[in-house]
């Protein structure tokens, strides 16, 4: 018996038998041919929205919104803990103040950079003994540009600190969330040779010197100078560091005297606004007690500065 069968292919004699073969392997059918469209279903109507849904997606972006708040308010805390200039377990808070607002904060996203959900914040470490007047003065200038969060901090490097430094930045008033100011200001009377300043704490080293710092903040006010204008305040700025500051008795004399003939041609060392260079000569002539020796067109540019509301309110800590 065979295990299979097959058709046979020969018939009788030896022909060979015709077989019928597909003229293909699927058979579809055609796209080509004419039908008529399909009829469009009727509108669906619309679903009533139910109102206890309505209520749970307010609920639900409420709670987004008071995490949006609470991770603003990590975010600017940790800048302070992750900085070795301000010690959570070792500084004392003193104050937290507000400035009015002038301005909206497009331009400091422009010069700073976007920084989505985290207020930016400038920490700065002063020594109490020589306090850096043109910070502080710019920082009242800052206050009627922009919205500013400010605190005064004691690190435990200082022992005391006079209670004007502390109220440096003025009484205390309300206090809004952190998310709603648009730059942090920090100031830490810390034992340090030099002020020092840091305003990324995750991605750059330390701003040191008070000069530098306050061409840091002065930047923030949106002041744009041609090349010698710009070269004209930083020689300014230097000299009133190196040489009015720290220079001797003659160097000192001799920049007295530059500078009473710049002002003497104009109302402000360069130009005929204020700039850096008057707010740092100002502030050093403060510093060494020079001010009452100064020639007459220093003595009235003086005046002129401290009719100012930004220079006025310093002149207490002077006291």
């Amino acid at each position: 018996m065979p295990m299979y069968k097959v058709r046979p292919f020969h018939g009788a004699g030896g022909a060979v038998l015709t077989e019928q073969l597909p003229t293909c392997m699927y058979r579809l059918p055609s796209l080509h041919s004419q039908r008529p469209p399909a009829a469009s279903p009727p509108p669906q109507p619309q679903e009533e929205v139910d109102p206890s849904l309505q209520e749970l997606e307010a609920r639900q972006d409420l709670i987004l919104k008071r995490l949006y708040e609470l991770k603003s308010a990590v975010d600017g805390l940790s800048k302070m803990t992750q900085t070795p200039d301000a010690d959570i377990d070792v500084t004392n808070i003193i104050q937290t103040n507000d400035c009015s607002l002038t301005a909206n904060g497009a331009d400091l996203d422009v010069m700073l950079g976007k920084d989505y959900g985290a207020l930016k914040d400038v920490v700065i470490n002063a020594n109490p003994s020589l306090p850096p007047l043109s910070l502080l003065v710019l920082h009242n200038l800052l206050c009627e540009r922009y919205k500013i969060l400010s605190a005064v901090h004691t690190h435990s490097s200082v022992k005391s600190v006079p209670e004007n430094l502390l109220k440096c930045f003025g009484e205390q008033t309300k206090k809004q969330p952190r998310h709603e100011y648009q730059l942090g200001f920090t100031l830490i009377w810390k034992d340090v040779p030099k002020p020092q300043m840091k305003f990324s704490v995750q991605t750059m080293c330390p701003i040191e010197g008070e000069g530098n710092i306050a061409r840091f903040l002065f930047s923030l006010l949106g002041h744009n100078y041609n090349a010698v204008t710009s070269t004209l305040i930083d020689s300014w700025v230097d000299t009133a560091f190196f040489q009015l500051r720290e220079g001797n008795s003659k160097e000192k004399g001799a920049v007295l005297r530059s500078m009473n003939a710049a002002l003497g041609k104009a109302a402000w060392l360069v130009g005929n606004e204020l700039t850096i260079a008057d707010i740092v000569a100002w502030s050093v002539l403060q510093q060494t007690g020079s001010a009452n020796g100064a020639p007459a067109n220093v003595q009235k540019w003086m005046k002129s500065c401290e009719n100012l509301a930004p220079f006025s309110s310093i002149l207490s800590l002077l006291k």
